[in-house]
This record gives structure tokens, C-alpha cells and sequence, in this order.
């Protein structure tokens, strides 16, 4: 194994360098992962413009995928890996017995930091300093969590692990989605994109993707990943459309994915049913939220939820989905991108490069 990691570091607000750092030994409870590929995702967007509260110098990267390279015997036993797995790393590494872990909600762990304590967000100050996957090694901490994926499967493939996991937690595991339900997803992103297909697997019967005039490409992927129909709210009037496609009645479940905008969590209250269910998961800057009519909640009796991360059961729905090959997943992934350019792989998802525009894209160490 080499001594030395390319490491991508993120300095401040819109500011990485390509550094080197020293790759530890592993003790009985942590391993070393070869990275094979890195997902981009909003987050990546979020935390390059300094919207997340994290300290640096930082190694960002929350999704990885990689190889074994070195383990512990205690973290072996642990995991159930040895050298050579091929595994996908969940972005927590919970405390495992604050209030939270103990109650199963892991994802919500600050016990070890009192902020972000997950791949990506800890900084180089803390040792080993490898704590993010914009590299090519990365150290597992001993309260990882792992899940081992099929080897055979490409890696720009199997790194949609991350994203499905959000779209099985969002769209079914938080609001229950099962058959029967119309779902409605306000955001044809990857994370919108990716709960259309966890909400089709759950049995929903129907499937609703709004979006924007500048979306068609990602709405017509919707159609063909499962959407029932597709909206563009900028060129139709999306309360009609929603009343004439529920027969007046709604979505059972809303599921608010976009980026930034506040808009579509103000409209979720008029495209909600009576007793439905509302689960907000795209971040907004900590922006208010114009024109938010909380009667809408009380006179529909509606339930409004949060929902932050992946649980370990989405993560599981996720890689069976993958490793099943039911569906053309390969649709979604859009660029590779070599280390040296995590910052072109971020700025192009965020819209601000030329060229084709981002669905998933990863970083690929070996490129």
C-alpha cells in the first residue's frame, strides 16, 4: 500500500487544492479504503460554497466506494470484510450510545463533534486526517458502517448506492409509502430521480415529478425511471394539473427535493391530500419561507416531516436494487471525473461549466 494519498482539501468557501497526506497503519478496529469512486451530489455543491458549518482544512467526499486495502482483525469481525471486499461507506459514523443511536436514529448522532460527524465534515486537524473519499485512500473509523456491494458491477454503477438510499428513505421509509399511494416529488434531481424509483419499487400507484422549463431532459428520464407524469410549473399550472390528475384529492405523500428554492415547499401545501403526508428533504440555505400557509396543514390534517440522511435498511434497498439490475440505473449517471477535477465535477453540477448538464457524476481516483 502507498505510504502517500492524493487528497483533495478544501481550504475555505470555494477553495481546493490537490495535496498530499500520509496514509495511516490501521489498528485492530479501523481499515484503510482504496476509493474507486466518489458520488457528487447537492452536498458536495453546499459544502464547496461554505453553506455547511464545517471547520478547515477539510477532505470532502461522503460517498464512497472503494476496496479494502487494510483492516484490523477487530474490525473485520466487526464488519464482516476482510481485504479485497468491495464495500460502500454510509456518510455517519454514529457514537452508538447517545439518546439518538440508542433510539435507532443514528443519522441524527452528534455526540462525537456537537456538529457534522460524517465522512467529508471532519477536519484535518482531527488525526489521521484522511476522513474524506476526494482521495485515494480513506481511514474507516472503528463506528463505521459498511455495506459490501458486488465487485463486478461498474463503479460509476454501484456508487449510486448513496442517492438511491436517500430516494428509499425519503420517498418510503419517512413517509410510509406503500401501494396505492400517488406520490408527488417536487425536484427531478438525482435524489428526485432516485425516489421515483424507490417509490415505484414500493408499489405507489401513481408517480408525479415536477420541475422546471430547464429540467426537460431530467423530467423526460423521470417518465422513463417510472414518473406517471411530469410537470413543468414555470409553463403549466401545476394545482390544476394536480387536481385533474388526482381527481381533486391530491398526493397521499409530497416529497420536497429541490435545491435552494423555497417555492416548492410553500406549493407542497396545495398539491398535498387530506391526511397525506408532506417529507421536506432538499436543504435551502436556512432561507425563510415565502407565502407558507400553515392553516393548509391544519384544515388537511396533514403530517409534515424532515428527513436528513440514509438509514442503513434504505442503503440495503438501495444495493439490492443495484446488484438486481432491474433497472437502467446507467440512465442516470451523466460524468466521470478525474481527482484533479473536483472542482469542474462540482461547479458542473451546480450549472456553472459548459456542456452537458449533471444528474450523477463521481470522481474517479484511477482516471
Amino acid at each position: 500500500m502507498s505510504k502517500k494519498s492524493r487528497a483533495v482539501v478544501q481550504t475555505g468557501p470555494r477553495e481546493l487544492e490537490l495535496c498530499e497526506l500520509s496514509v495511516p497503519d490501521v489498528s485492530d478496529d479501523s481499515a484503510i479504503l482504496r476509493v474507486e469512486a466518489c458520488g457528487i451530489c447537492g452536498s458536495d455543491a453546499e459544502q464547496y460554497d461554505g453553506v455547511l458549518p464545517i471547520q478547515y482544512p477539510v477532505v470532502p467526499g461522503h460517498e464512497p466506494l472503494g476496496v479494502i486495502e487494510a483492516i484490523g482483525d477487530a474490525a473485520a469481525r466487526r464488519w464482516q470484510v476482510d481485504v479485497g471486499d468491495r464495500v460502500a461507506v454510509e456518510v455517519m459514523i454514529p457514537c452508538g450510545h447517545c439518546r439518538l443511536c440508542l433510539s435507532g436514529r443514528y443519522q441524527l448522532c452528534r455526540a462525537e463533534s456537537g456538529g457534522l460527524s460524517g465522512y467529508a465534515y471532519i477536519p484535518l486537524s482531527k488525526p489521521p486526517g484522511l476522513w474524506g473519499a476526494y482521495a485515494d485512500y480513506m481511514y474507516l473509523a472503528p463506528n463505521s458502517i459498511v455495506h459490501k456491494v458486488d465487485a463486478t458491477i461498474p463503479a460509476q454503477r454501484a456508487v449510486l448506492f448513496n442517492p438511491l438510499g436517500a430516494g428509499f428513505r425519503w420517498a418510503v421509509e419517512v413517509p410510509r409509502t406503500g401501494p396505492g399511494d400517488t406520490v408527488m416529488i417536487l425536484g427531478p434531481g438525482q435524489r428526485g430521480l432516485a425516489s421515483v424509483i424507490a417509490a415505484r419499487a414500493a408499489g405507489a400507484d401513481v408517480i408525479i415529478v415536477t420541475g422546471l422549463t430547464r429540467d426537460a431532459p431530467k423530467l423526460e428520464l423521470a417518465r422513463r425511471l417510472g414518473a406517471d407524469h411530469v410537470i413543468d410549473v414555470e409553463r403549466e399550472d401545476a394545482r390544476r394539473r394536480v387536481k385533474e390528475i388526482t381527481n381533486g384529492e391530491g398526493a397521499d405523500v409530497v416529497v420536497e427535493v429541490s435545491s435552494y428554492a423555497t417555492e416548492p415547499v410553500a406549493e407542497s401545501l396545495h398539491y398535498v391530500a387530506s391526511g397525506g403526508r408532506i417529507v421536506l428533504a432538499g436543504v435551502k440555505g436556512f432561507k425563510q419561507v415565502p407565502d407558507f400557509l400553515s392553516d393548509l396543514i391544519v384544515v388537511k390534517e396533514a403530517t409534515v416531516l424532515g428527513a436528513l440522511g440514509v438509514t442503513s435498511r434504505a442503503y440495503r434497498s438501495a444495493i439490492r436494487l443495484i446488484e438486481s439490475g432491474s433497472v437502467d440505473l446507467d440512465a442516470m449517471h451523466t460524468h466521470d471525473f478525474a481527482l484533479e477535477d473536483a472542482e469542474l465535477a462540482i461547479r458542473t453540477l451546480k450549472g456553472e461549466a459548459s456542456g452537458r448538464a449533471s444528474i450523477h457524476s463521481c470522481l474517479l481516483p484511477s482516471l
